[in-house]
């Protein structure tokens, strides 16, 4: 077994610790519903941002981020804006505050805030949250049986039998990895149906202090083994600088040149049309606000609106250092040391391997067990925050809206119990019968940024945009999503053959703009061809959300009945602060990264970049979260 004595006695340490949380709040948790789905909303926001950022510290970003650094140097800080992690800069900058003030449970009781009542509101109430329990259910599903292949390269299946006195042939060798994150996820799930969000909060402060702790002794070691000059002889050109022209211009033929062969799979060496295209439909994600995830959750759950906007604001401040401190001190162990880790799996090498096989390298007995339950517990904190999610919608906005309004404080109680059980449940058993489920999970997040964006963005930003027009923009957008999901999955030659510019890996990028047209298409035909969403509903939401972006029409109604109304002009400072927050956040990934490598003068540039950026945001933004 490759887990020491020691490494193990921190794993169930930890697994004590989150159970006794999930007893101890229990009672505060069931008060009401509130205080259940949303901590009663009474929680700091800083403790909800580092809530927020802990389970975004999950097991395969992580995995993801260690070979991203590793074949693509500094250049790999652009990657990740797939996601885009720059969105909570725009949540940070406006968007929070605008959730926020409309006081809901969730995202798909946030409907009836903007449409209404009507035929409408019904239809796009119901879109989302069918469209949140998909994402929820299916992200419950994949995350298990990943944590599960990630457990059994630390405790090797041999060895649990060895200690049960049980034959290795009792589960198939395919089912191993569930059953491993059956589990781990019982724990989860144990704390997060007693407690609601204010354990899941308490659980994260604790796993973000482990990884905190593990993150900077990895760094150090990082820094202790390999040297500047080591480093800059093991790397090509251009490996170390952030730059790049029309291609990613990174060889490793006179090094590893194995790397080459994952450079040209990943697809990103036409990097500025890739980087064009991953900026773009950024963009339009970070303009629509955040899915109906735990992330919006988060949010929800803050005091005020001035709170959420902190909150959103302290993510990447609290995330990225820590986690790129960690992320680069792999990737230079990995770099110095290639020879001597293994990640051949079946003959190939899988680059992805880096992180486990380096920490099996490096970490020390203890040291491996912590960083080992600091990403167990990231794992755990986001599927505890999914489930959260995925309770409240059932909960909230099909049974309490439909089926039983009336229901006493016990039966929501003993409602989210149940709630909380099946859902797990139903998602074990969609990882059991699912072979692949990796595959169906990129049909569906294509088909979540395909339908999502589109309506999302409309709804904050057009007034005539009606209820109507967001149920069949988010159903073309999904249409057209799984449409081109699946010919990236089963017949990719069709897109490929015709343009060789577009990878496999990338065809639902590039194909994006396809798909945005479709469901612009929708939400046009669907709010034209039907009838505004009432006055009462849109003065309401205007006055009370104020928002900027196309509402004359409304704002004048407003003005009629309240002349001191005042309109939100703050567009283009809300734009200023966000170009800022961009480059800002930018700086901080690469910050530890440059550190951990000794680069010296890109260090010193970032911490001066950080400087500007963080003195400006306190005069424009800090400064004036009352105004916004």
């Amino acid at each position: 077994m490759v887990l020491q004595g020691l490494d193990i006695a921190v794993i169930f340490l930890y697994i004590a610790v989150i159970v006794f949380i999930g007893i101890y709040f229990k009672r505060q948790a069931q008060k009401d519903k509130t205080a259940y789905l949303l901590g009663g909303r009474k929680m700091p926001w800083y403790m909800l941002g580092l809530s927020d950022a802990s389970g975004m510290f999950d097991i395969s970003g992580t995995m993801w981020l260690v070979t991203l650094l590793f074949v693509y140097g500094l250049k790999s800080i652009w990657i990740p804006w797939l996601w885009p992690t720059f969105n909570q800069i725009f949540l940070m900058m406006f968007l929070s505050a605008w959730l926020r003030r409309s006081n809901v449970t969730t995202g798909a009781e946030w409907i009836r805030t903007r449409f209404g009542e009507g035929r409408g509101s019904i239809l796009s109430h119901w879109i989302v949250v069918c469209f949140a329990l998909l994402i929820g259910l299916s992200m419950l599903s994949y995350g298990f049986v990943g944590l599960g292949k990630f457990l059994t390269l630390f405790i090797p299946w041999e060895s649990v039998c060895s200690f049960l006195h049980i034959s290795t042939d009792c589960i198939p060798a395919m089912y191993i990895p569930h059953i491993y994150g059956i589990f781990f996820t019982l724990f989860a799930t144990f704390y997060t149906i007693l407690g609601g969000m204010i354990s899941i909060v308490w659980a994260d402060v604790i796993q973000y202090s482990i990884m905190t702790v593990a993150s900077i002794a990895i760094g150090i070691i990082a820094m202790y083994n390999v040297s500047p000059e080591t480093l800059a002889a093991l790397t090509p050109e251009g490996w170390n600088t952030p730059f790049f022209g029309t291609n990613i211009d990174i060889d490793w033929a006179g090094t590893l040149h194995e790397v080459n062969t994952k450079i040209a799979e990943d697809g990103y060496s036409l990097f500025s049309l890739f980087f064009g295209f991953m900026f773009m439909k950024g963009i339009l994600v970070s303009f629509a606000g955040p899915a109906p995830t735990y992330d919006m959750q988060k949010i929800l759950a803050n005091k005020t609106p001035q709170d959420a906007l902190k909150m959103s604001g302290s993510v990447s401040v609290i995330l990225n250092p820590v986690r790129y401190f960690m992320v680069s001190g792999f990737a230079i162990l990995a770099i110095a040391f290639y020879d001597e880790l293994n990640l051949s799996v079946n003959g190939i090498i899988d680059f992805e391997q880096i992180l486990p096989a380096a920490m099996v390298k490096f970490l020390p007995a203890g040291l491996l067990g912590l960083l080992l339950v600091g990403l167990l517990a990231a794992f755990i904190s986001t599927f505890a925050g999914t489930l959260n999610a995925t309770q409240a919608y059932i909960s909230n906005d099909i049974y309490l809206k439909y089926i039983k309004p009336e229901a006493t404080p016990n039966e929501q109680k003993r409602l989210n119990y149940i709630i909380g059980i099946s859902a797990v449940a139903f998602s074990t058993i969609l990882g059991f019968v699912l072979k692949n489920i990796n595959e169906i999970l990129q049909i569906v997040t294509g088909a979540f940024y395909a339908s999502y964006i589109a309506s999302n963005v409309l709804k904050w930003y057009w007034w005539r945009f009606n209820g109507e027009g967001y149920f069949w923009g988010m159903l073309t957008g999904i249409l057209s999503g799984v449409v081109i999901g699946t010919i990236q999955i089963l017949a990719p030659e069709i897109i490929t053959d015709n343009f060789s510019f577009i990878p496999t890996s990338l065809i639902a990028l590039y194909t994006f703009p396809i798909t945005l047209v479709i469901s612009i298409i929708g939400c046009l035909l669907g709010t034209l061809l039907t009838e505004p969403t009432d006055e009462h509903t849109l003065k309401s939401f205007y006055s009370s959300i104020r928002p900027w972006g196309c509402w004359k029409p409304i704002l004048a109604l407003v003005q009629k009945e309240n002349p001191s109304f005042q309109e939100n002009t703050r567009f283009w400072k809300d734009m200023g602060n966000v170009a800022v927050g961009i480059i800002t956040q930018t700086a901080i990934v690469a910050m530890p990264i440059c550190l951990t490598s000794r680069n010296w003068v890109g260090f010193f540039i970032t911490i001066a970049i950080i400087a500007v950026g963080v003195t400006t945001l306190k005069f424009t933004w800090w400064n004036k979260l009352d105004e916004i």
